[in-house]
């Protein structure tokens, strides 16, 4: 047996409390992700409590910033090895949540760990999808049909917005996992988030339970449709970033 205590410190510190099925869940989770790292790249974090602490309470943090005990429909971008859609799926099964990243293998990865851990609901699914934020954004299935989009990609604010608020239904939120130093690329972003119809609701930030990390959560809020030319064609929002 494991020792649960960190992870249970970090869910007392958010407010969320876990079935005995659903912590069983996360184990499984953690050790098909530490078995298929032995294959392939998905995480530099292995061990446990690490894993623990930067992936699945990072990930859950963001219900200290968002109510997620509604129904709601949400996409991981650049969801990398399941962080944070499948803690997320997990811990409110009730989300409906799209995990899309552009690499394949990793796609195949999350589709078999959706099926070990049994949280795919005809009502409430959770999907992996393969394909670059540019395309899927451009598709009629995926454009501004979300409620909520997260992403943990490391890339600057303005690039992420285009990447990530075309996906968000008007009225809907775009939630960016940054680090606790993220002042001045929030400042730097505000013009381009504009040019995206939307604007910057508020910035949370905490220190990740039981660390010295600093974790930002950048809130946008979509105000309006966001013209057809964005997101632009692959590779040009992270070399031309709009300001």
């Amino acid at each position: 047996m494991r020792d649960l205590s960190k992870f249970k410190q970090g869910l007392d510190f958010i407010g969320i409390s876990l079935s005995e099925n659903q912590l069983d869940q996360f184990m499984k989770y953690y050790e098909m992700l530490v078995e298929k790292n032995k294959v392939m790249n998905l995480t530099a974090i292995t061990e446990f409590d690490d894993v623990v602490e930067k992936h699945f309470i990072d990930s859950l943090l963001l219900a200290k910033t968002m109510d997620l005990t509604q129904p709601l429909k949400v996409i991981d971008l650049g969801t990398g090895a399941g962080f944070p859609g499948i803690p997320l799926k997990i811990a409110f099964p009730q989300l409906n949540i799209v995990l899309a990243d552009s690499l394949n293998k990793r796609i195949r990865f999350l589709e078999e760990v959706i099926d070990a851990l049994g949280i795919y609901e005809e009502n409430f699914p959770v999907l992996a999808v393969h394909g670059r934020a540019e395309d899927l954004g451009r598709k009629t299935e995926y454009r501004e049909k979300f409620d909520l989009c997260v992403s943990r990609a490391v890339a600057n604010l303005a690039t992420l917005s285009e990447y990530c608020l075309p996906f968000v239904k008007v009225g809907g939120y775009f939630v960016s996992y940054k680090s606790g130093h993220v002042d001045d690329e929030v400042k730097q972003s505000k013009r381009a988030i504009h040019i995206l119809s939307s604007d910057i609701s508020r910035c949370e930030k905490m220190t990740l339970p039981g660390t010295d990390v600093g974790r930002s959560f950048v809130i946008i809020r979509k105000n309006a449709p966001i013209q057809k030319k964005y997101p632009r064609k692959a590779g040009t929002p992270g070399k031309e970033p709009l300001v």
